[in-house]
């Protein structure tokens, strides 16, 4: 017992060191990792991956907000999005078909995906428009980059487009109960043009929140195992600390070239998922 314990440990100092550096939570890395080496079952995972969620989200939160990384306000504005999507996704649950969403979503990750490859070489969005809604609201934002050892300013454009995506990511995860934090990143880095470090970041931080509404429903079912979630726990709440001084010192192309992969691997998975559905 106290062997596996262990390696549940190891295993999410590993996912909270992915899960910071490419604003996914760790849940990316726990949920298979509990379900197929270690035989757990998928409730009490998915239980044990939001409490990693939320550990990634609080070991990364304090490095990012410190050095003005994470945009709490582009967060809290697009968490709005997200929140009315779930309510919508779980009004829907019984009239839609979740294999259409599925298909959807995976196009829009692939497309993406296509567009982050594009984006391969850039470090930095250049001449990027301060959209008014973003002007209005004080989005755009400054932040240190350590890898490039100077200050970047930065504007956010296509608010609503952005937003648009967060609703439909909020749908998807009400819906068909996935996480979101590829969408997260995907709605702030391709659409609304931010600094792909300020995206991570910020989808860091929304998906703590996020994550800790959900937890409690799991909670109060019994799903969340002491045994199993604080290793979890733990591990991941180290493993984000390490990721989030490495992310800073990191390049963005080079956060880009790790997040690819991911997003298609996802699309993959949300083809074969409606394919069952």
């Amino acid at each position: 017992m106290t062997a596996t314990v262990i390696e549940i440990l190891l295993i999410a100092i590993l996912a909270g060191i992915v899960g910071s550096i490419l604003g996914l939570g760790g849940g990316i890395v726990v949920t298979p990792a509990l379900t197929l080496l270690f035989g757990v079952e998928i409730n009490h995972a998915i239980g044990a991956s939001l409490i990693s969620v939320i550990a990634t989200s609080s070991g990364s939160a304090v490095a990012y907000i410190r050095d003005r990384i994470t945009n709490v306000r582009v967060g809290m504005f697009l968490e709005i999005a997200t929140t009315v999507g779930a309510i919508t996704g779980a009004f829907l649950a019984a009239l839609i078909a979740p294999n259409f969403l599925y298909y959807i979503f995976a196009l829009l990750l692939l497309y993406s995906a296509y567009a982050m490859v594009k984006k391969g070489k850039e470090e930095i969005p250049v001449n990027v428009p301060q959209h008014p809604v973003a002007e209005k609201l004080g989005l755009g934002g400054e932040y240190y980059d350590k890898a490039l050892g100077k200050n970047i300013t930065y504007n956010v454009d296509r608010v609503y487009e952005g937003f648009g995506v967060m609703y439909g990511a909020g749908v998807v995860s009400g819906l068909l109960g996935i996480g979101s934090g590829s969408f997260k990143v995907m709605a702030m880095d391709v659409f609304m043009k931010m600094p792909l470090k300020v995206s991570t970041a910020t989808s860091n931080f929304m998906m703590g929140v996020t994550a800790a509404a959900s937890a409690g429903i799991y909670f109060l079912r019994g799903d969340i195992i002491p045994v199993i979630s604080a290793p979890v726990a733990l591990g991941v709440l180290i493993g984000a600390t390490i990721g989030a001084r490495i992310m800073q010192r990191m390049k963005s192309k080079t956060i880009r070239k790790l997040f690819i992969p991911i997003m298609i691997y996802v699309a993959c998975q949300m083809i074969y998922q409606g394919w069952g559905a």
